[in-house]
């Protein structure tokens, strides 16, 4: 049976493979597929039952991490956007009370934002109801499956940063 037809009544970017396609390519496809399902369900459901958007939580999810607060430009790095997206999602947040924004101390022409009290209770209820559905998305997988799966990306991940690692010490090359 082909992967197309085994794709379902919603196809996805794998429905695009057929059998003789190389593995590698297959896997690929794959997980771009089960991550884009993973990533709209989440977006749905952050949409359904809090009104925000995943850009908005990845926002304040970086400024949990970092109760010093970040720089507009480290929180537009972090989350690879452009500053013009992380100025406006700032913007919203800061209009609703959830992140402050400051004059940086040792640059006056950046600004540092920080998570307000009521940004930290709201991101943290948002957070723990993210988990149960992250849980609940992976709960077709028995605790060794996602065991094995880690340890498999695990290995995945570092061929991938010693292969950029590679790259970049190819291209200083003179």
């Amino acid at each position: 049976m082909a992967l197309q037809d085994q794709a379902g009544p919603d196809p996805d970017l794998e429905s695009r493979v057929s059998d003789d396609d190389h593995q590698a390519l297959k896997l690929w496809l794959r997980l771009l597929a089960c991550t884009t399902r993973v990533e709209d369900q989440i977006r749905a459901r952050l949409r359904g039952e809090f009104g925000t958007t995943l850009p908005r939580f990845d926002l304040l999810a970086q400024l949990e991490r970092h109760p010093q607060g970040l720089t507009m430009r480290e929180l537009s790095r972090r989350l690879m956007v452009t500053g013009g997206n992380v100025t406006g999602i700032t913007d919203q947040l800061e209009a609703e009370g959830l992140v402050l924004r400051e004059t940086h101390p040792s640059d006056r022409r950046s600004f540092t934002v920080r998570l307000t009290p009521a940004g930290r209770r709201q991101f943290k209820r948002w957070a723990a109801t993210h988990e149960q559905w992250v849980v609940e998305l992976l709960s077709g997988w028995s605790a060794e499956d996602k065991q094995q799966v880690y340890g498999l990306l695990s290995g995945l991940k570092s061929h991938l940063l010693m292969l950029e690692s590679q790259h970049k010490t190819k291209d200083a090359s003179p």
